[in-house]
């Protein structure tokens, strides 16, 4: 999942993608169409005054992990773009027809990328550019989520459900190809809620992206299903990885994992 902060009317509302769908916090946009000092206690009354949306809460929310503005991860009543629409209409206010509009955008956005997966592509790039990053390395990078993309349907067709499983499996590959798992990984680059993708450089894309791809092939041409072989197949396609990497180390004589990000791999001029 990946977790953003987007700005309306110069206030944030926290949402997260999840499942190829963004949801957004209930709380955050309850703030913003009421100016509520307390947006908790006025959605406690607005599911009192409307029986219909209190029976279906459970159904429009999903608790999901959002930055708290202390800075951690908590779970924060989540819902959907056809949820907050449900949500808005219970909103006596005036700030919810703008609101409406710039969801529909948000949805009209996605409906676009979904028919055309290279319009996301090309936004990624612009954001990637926006932030320093030279284009060989965002060409890179964004074959990377391809290549990730491949493997988590993979995964989620042969029985790989939650965000756990995903977990379990992505420290399988990235511990066989680096010797290290994912949170390990992102110490060593002195990262915290960051992703460890977008501080790698060109050897360690290319080595993640040769254990994901391996493990997409490993798995199709095993058949596997059920995590104990879905996580044979991740060992032993980050493996694959991981002896390339050696390989490569023993050839250059310097190690291919690096502790720079994002920062340091710009000043050292190791972004290409």
């Amino acid at each position: 999942m990946e977790t953003k902060i987007a700005v309306f009317k110069g206030k944030r509302v926290r949402r997260i993608l999840r499942n190829n769908e963004w949801w957004f916090s209930v709380a955050d946009v309850v703030e913003v169409l009421t100016d509520s000092s307390d947006p908790r206690q006025y959605i406690k009354k607005m599911r009192q005054r409307d029986p219909q949306i209190d029976a279906n809460w459970g159904t429009i929310c999903t608790p999901l992990e959002l930055q708290a503005p202390d800075g951690k991860m908590r779970e924060t009543n989540c819902a959907n773009t056809e949820g907050l629409f449900r949500i808005i209409q219970s909103i006596p206010s005036s700030k919810a027809e703008p609101f409406k509009r710039w969801l529909a955008k948000v949805g009209y956005e996605r409906v676009q990328e979904i028919e055309n997966p290279e319009l996301a592509m090309e936004r990624m790039r612009a954001i990637y550019e926006k932030k320093g990053y030279p284009k060989e390395w965002i060409e890179k990078r964004v074959r990377g989520i391809a290549v990730r993309q491949s493997l988590t349907k993979e995964w989620d067709a042969r029985g790989a459900a939650t965000d756990l499983e995903y977990a379990i499996l992505t420290n399988d590959i990235m511990e066989s190809a680096f010797g290290l798992k994912v949170d390990d990984y992102k110490k060593l680059k002195k990262l915290e809620r960051e992703n460890l993708r977008d501080h790698m450089n060109d050897i360690e894309l290319i080595l993640t992206m040769l254990g994901e791809a391996t493990t997409t092939k490993i798995t199709k041409d095993r058949d596997s299903k059920g995590m104990p072989q879905l996580r044979k197949d991740a060992q032993d396609g980050g493996g694959v990885a991981g002896r390339t990497r050696k390989d490569i180390e023993t050839q250059s004589g310097t190690p291919v994992v690096s502790g720079d990000n994002f920062l340091g791999l710009k000043k050292r001029g190791k972004l290409k």
